[in-house]
């Protein structure tokens, strides 16, 4: 038999190529890989075969005095009669930061328009935004920035009447404070709203998707309730580099409850008195307003629950087989006007109802939804739904 070894050695020339280039991909990457591996092994030990919550409740509860160090701040606008003598299906809170007035305007002319929501759905929702007190560019004087945004914020609000702003410092870390007072403002201000909503904003909400589920699920008298983009066993995050990051001393445990993403998720009532309750003896210190969100209803015995059309992090598909079912998605800004104007469409129910439209559609997520590398937005068993 005849053996070609140059061809013999031209094989075992790319072979060796190919395994140095696989072993240098996996040095450099294995620090990172090892760390997300591990940790998530930890986390889930720790949920499902320690399951040490209780203590972690127990140990993040503090006096009420201290704990009103987080929710004790002046209102700088507010509008303490927005929900007076109305029957209120939702309070939407959007977290939103003094400088994006485009992002609120946007809202305010789609998904968040009360005028529109009230005419066009027969349903009182109230559309608020959440803020703090502005920060200061590193080129210019704190007080010259503050007072020039804030004067911009008082004129805003004069025009809108939707600001609630407290006198905390606007800025990530202080997105729990944000948190705390949504829950707050309700409890005093809309305690009788039935549903609570909290959102980013540069989230796109299907108004009339989720309305029609709200009342639904009111008509019901469901209680209980939080639904949203659920993590489970999430651990927490020790790498200094990440925005993410949360010391041992903020929080020593190998895993968090089970909280929603915070780009948007709906509580009722019932639970936002129960969240309200909570804030006022835990430590609100760690800055992850989802996660606190997650403690807070762990201490008081509610779990979250998966709504496959609520997106995390990322943004849905665009085809009107998506519309169809959507509540919200996330990273939205600039395509926020377009989006609404496709995704209300009523020729979007029309093409997607009956047998045919129906199988049109399933077809239609399974390839939009269905990828491996797809992730962070509704998952691939949305398309049998």
């Amino acid at each position: 038999m005849f053996v070609n070894f140059r061809r013999i050695r031209k094989c075992q020339c790319v072979q060796l190529m190919t395994t140095c280039l696989v072993l240098s991909v996996m040095m450099v990457c294995w620090e990172q890989l090892d760390d997300s591996v591990v940790s998530h092994v930890k986390s889930y030990s720790f949920r499902y075969l320690v399951n040490r919550f209780t203590y972690i409740n127990r140990s993040l509860t503090i006096p009420r005095e201290q704990a009103r160090s987080f929710s004790d701040f002046r209102y700088l606008l507010n509008h303490p009669d927005k929900c007076a003598d109305k029957d209120v299906l939702l309070l939407l809170f959007v977290k939103t930061s003094p400088e994006n007035i485009e992002r609120r305007n946007a809202i305010r002319s789609t998904w968040g328009n009360e005028t529109y929501i009230q005419n066009t759905l027969g349903v009182t929702v109230k559309v608020v935004f959440a803020l703090g007190a502005p920060q200061a560019k590193k080129d210019e004087p704190s007080w010259s920035k503050r007072s020039r945004v804030q004067e911009q914020l008082v004129h805003e609000d004069r025009l809108h009447g939707d600001l609630i702003q407290q006198n905390f410092l606007d800025s990530f870390h202080n997105l729990t404070l944000k948190l705390i007072l949504q829950f707050h403002w309700m409890h005093s201000r809309c305690a009788h709203a039935r549903f609570l909503m909290t959102a980013d904003d540069d989230i796109f909400v299907h108004m009339p998707n989720l309305v029609t589920y709200l009342q639904d699920v009111s008509s019901r008298g469901v209680t209980d309730f939080w639904v949203g983009r659920v993590h489970r066993g999430a651990p927490p995050i020790r790498s200094k580099d990440s925005k993410y990051y949360v010391s041992f001393e903020m929080y020593p445990w190998l895993s968090y409850p089970d909280y929603t993403a915070g780009a948007g998720y709906v509580v009722s009532g019932d639970v936002a008195g129960k969240i309200y309750q909570a804030t006022l003896t835990l430590n609100a210190s760690i800055y992850i307003d989802d996660v606190f969100m997650g403690i807070c209803a762990n201490s008081v015995g509610v779990s979250p629950q998966e709504h496959v059309y609520f997106a995390g992090e990322g943004k849905a598909p665009y085809h009107l087989c998506i519309y169809n079912q959507m509540m919200t998605s996330h990273g939205h800004v600039e395509d926020i006007y377009d989006l609404w104007k496709t995704a209300t469409d009523p020729q979007v129910k029309q093409k997607t109802s009956g047998l045919t439209g129906r199988l049109y559609c399933t077809a239609v997520k399974m390839a939009l939804l269905c990828k491996p590398y797809y992730f962070n937005t509704y998952p691939c068993k949305a398309a049998y739904l």
